[in-house]
């Protein structure tokens, strides 16, 4: 059998280098914990960016996936299929809307809920055609296609990848001044926003800012959409990061969880009357809506349903940011959260101490992993139980005493 060494060298000699792993190499997985190719057990606590809120491998998922599977698994959209119809149905029944567009990836569905925007901006808002304008936020992150990077404030993300894509206004996160001064513009159609920050480390706007931001949005007629690819479905505590707030995005934006983690799915949601202004042949996925999908995100819902999971992200988070509270350590700075979206503020002068710490909270049966430098996300699984949330509090305190070396 191969060992970890095999498998890294072989990604390291056949793979595009754009990613930078923790150097463990995951052979399988269940619930919350995982093991590598040696059969060393860790807890997972990034859950693939929240893809895995339902815990690895959720048997009902993997059983609606095997079954689906072996029956029927893609026709494209140009015939109808037996499947979209009945999710269609659940997801719309479940958070409220009219109308679901169904994709594969996260970044997809922020594409096109750009475009829905600009469509409705046209069709119905009356602004000139080529003049539609987006807003988003500083510390953004809602994928890497061209267009998304456009109007990114991260040079990883963005630098020497140009020319850009024209039509975006940025003003920083948490700021209700900056949003309605750019809302004064006529030709801005949408506000596009992040419920809480993810991969800028967790932050957490003021309390009342989504609904303020929401209130003044409608009353310059501008469209609300919701990235909740990463804050959605349980993990902050509800079903929906918005829903914090009462708050009811004209365009909602889901990914990642609503598979359960098995492949890609991804959907936009919204009312009848900006759904309905793109027609058929402008916009679409060969894959999007496929029997498979339609199958794997109704199950992976109804998990999250049934085993109230939003509950358990509540009491959860709870425990783990007390837990955290009583370490005292003086290498943390900062605990931000909400539900089980988590993450540390590593104060050190080395500027790899995230990174370090995280190689030995992986030596010692933890995986997480740095962003934005010093930030750890601690993002488990939503099924984890309070014995493992403890024995994963063990291995941080245990952990951080690398960083006295």
């Amino acid at each position: 059998m191969q060992n970890s060494t095999y498998f890294i060298d072989l990604e390291s000699r056949y793979g595009a280098h754009n990613y930078h792993p923790i150097p463990v190499v995951i052979a399988r997985a269940r619930g919350a914990e995982m093991w590598d190719v040696e059969g060393r057990k860790y807890f997972d606590f990034l859950s693939g960016y929240s893809a895995v809120n339902q815990g690895h491998c959720h048997p009902h998922i993997i059983k609606a996936l095997t079954e689906q599977a072996s029956t029927l698994t893609l026709t494209s959209r140009a015939f109808y299929n037996d499947r979209l119809g009945e999710f269609e149905r659940y997801i719309t029944g479940l958070l409220g809307y009219d109308k679901l567009l169904p994709m594969n990836t996260g970044a997809e569905a922020v594409e096109t809920g750009i475009k829905l925007a600009r469509r409705w901006a046209y069709d119905v808002k009356g602004i000139a055609e080529n003049k539609a304008r987006i807003i988003v936020c500083t510390e953004n992150f809602h994928g890497r296609t061209s267009t998304i990077i456009s109007f990114s404030t991260d040079p990883s993300s963005q630098a020497k990848f140009g020319p850009y894509m024209p039509g975006f206004d940025i003003v920083p996160y948490n700021d209700l001044d900056g949003l309605a001064k750019a809302l004064d513009n006529k030709d801005v159609a949408a506000f596009l926003v992040e419920p809480i920050q993810g991969e800028a480390g967790i932050v957490i706007p003021d309390k009342g800012y989504l609904s303020k931001a929401k209130q003044l949005c409608e009353e310059a007629n501008v469209l609300f959409i919701a990235d909740e690819i990463q804050t959605g479905l349980c993990r902050t505590g509800r079903m929906l990061c918005c829903d914090h707030e009462n708050v009811k995005p004209d365009i909602l934006l889901l990914g990642k969880a609503l598979s359960g983690g098995t492949f890609p799915v991804s959907a936009v949601l919204s009312s009848d009357e900006i759904m309905l202004t793109i027609k058929p042949g402008e916009h679409g996925s060969t894959f999007g809506g496929s029997p498979l999908a339609s199958v794997v995100a109704m199950a992976s819902l109804q998990v999250l349903v049934a085993e109230n999971l939003a509950e358990n992200a509540v009491n959860m988070g709870i425990l783990l940011r007390k837990g955290l509270e009583e370490i005292k350590s003086p290498y943390i700075s900062e605990i931000r959260g909400m539900g089980l979206m988590n993450a540390i503020v590593v104060d050190h002068t080395d500027p790899q101490a995230a990174w370090r710490l995280c190689e030995t909270f992986m030596q010692n049966g933890l995986l997480a992993k740095p962003t934005h430098g010093d930030k750890i996300r601690l993002a488990p699984p939503l099924v984890i139980t309070a014995e493992q949330v403890k024995m994963a509090l063990d291995i941080i305190r245990k952990s951080l005493h690398c960083l006295a070396q």
